[in-house]
């Protein structure tokens, strides 16, 4: 019986010798962990005007100029840290509560007042000028790139994710990003008769549209649909050149501006002959989810998807 009880003891101490050795490891990641994360900082990026940006600490404070980076920021939950937004901005609707520093025209003095460390701009939306001037007053501003493509996209994302210190997080939301992609391509890559799209950007009389080498085109490419409009970039068109299109599915894009812009395409004069106005395959898509290149980028793929091809989501 003793030398039972020597044995059991003997493992019973083996057992906390063992327990300790790995609570210490534990400690020891966590401190290393901890320590990590504090000395992430400073970053240096290269941003999308091609400047080399240094910031020596996590931001606090840190001011919007455009929807898609504000839906980045709050993705990657910094919705305290932000102070300031744009006044285009309306999602999430947190934002109602930011101050407004803006639409086209940035208030340079209202975000200078608000003594951001953080601005995140954007290479084609904000001024070369409003940037001078807020780095003139020593604000760090971040340029993030004007996406024009999901890899884009996804670069942006990260950018601010380094710049924040929320990398992990961003490389998280990229790689469900990524996920959520792979299987609308999965659905709509069975369909076996292609269809002919026409992606209005704006109505009649002055009607835009969405051409080649542009973001919606890309997507049309990516549910394996083709674009009826085959000029490059955003032409305008009249409705000659539009009937003679004759596209499979007519997609609109300009939401609140026009009430009911799928029945107004439906009724326009002269269009009854289209295959699109027949079969009544005319459609609205929400327009910040497709063009706003943040988050919700894949979302609008997805109602795109869905409005050009209902049966593949069956």
């Amino acid at each position: 019986m003793k030398k039972v009880y020597v044995v059991v003891s003997l493992l019973m101490l083996i057992i906390g010798m063992l327990a300790g050795c790995s609570s210490n490891g534990d400690t020891k990641h966590s401190a290393q962990s901890q320590k990590t994360e504090k000395t992430a900082f400073p970053v240096t990026i290269k941003d999308g005007s091609g400047d080399n940006v240094t910031i020596k600490q996590t931001p606090k404070r840190i001011v919007s100029l455009v929807p898609s980076n504000t839906e980045i920021a709050y993705k990657l939950g910094l919705g305290k840290e932000i102070i300031g937004v744009s006044d285009s901005d309306d999602y999430p609707k947190d934002v109602k509560k930011k101050t407004k520093i803006g639409g086209t025209q940035i208030n340079v003095e209202k975000v200078i007042a608000l003594k951001p460390d953080l601005v995140l701009a954007n290479v084609a939306l904000t001024s070369p000028e409003a940037i001078q001037q807020l780095q003139s007053n020593g604000i760090k501003v971040l340029v993030v790139n004007d996406a024009t493509n999901f890899d884009q996209v996804y670069q942006s994302i990260k950018m601010v994710g380094k710049a924040t210190g929320t990398s992990e997080k961003a490389a998280n939301v990229v790689k469900k990003m990524q996920q959520q992609l792979a299987v609308i391509k999965e659905k709509t890559a069975s369909v076996k008769n292609e269809k002919t799209v026409y992606i209005e950007i704006s109505p009649s009389p002055d009607i835009y549209a969405a051409g080649k080498h542009t973001f919606m085109d890309q997507m049309l490419k990516t549910i394996h649909a083709k674009n009826a409009v085959t000029e490059n970039n955003w032409p305008k068109l009249n409705e000659e050149e539009v009937i003679k299109l004759n596209p499979d599915v007519i997609i609109t894009t300009y939401g609140d501006s026009t009430k009911n812009a799928p029945q107004q395409v439906l009724e326009r004069k002269g269009w009854q002959q289209m295959n699109a106005i027949k079969n009544k395959q005319v459609f609205e898509v929400d327009p910040d989810l497709v063009n706003r290149t943040g988050p919700r980028i894949i979302d609008g793929v997805e109602q795109l998807a869905k409005a050009v091809y209902p049966d593949a989501f069956k």
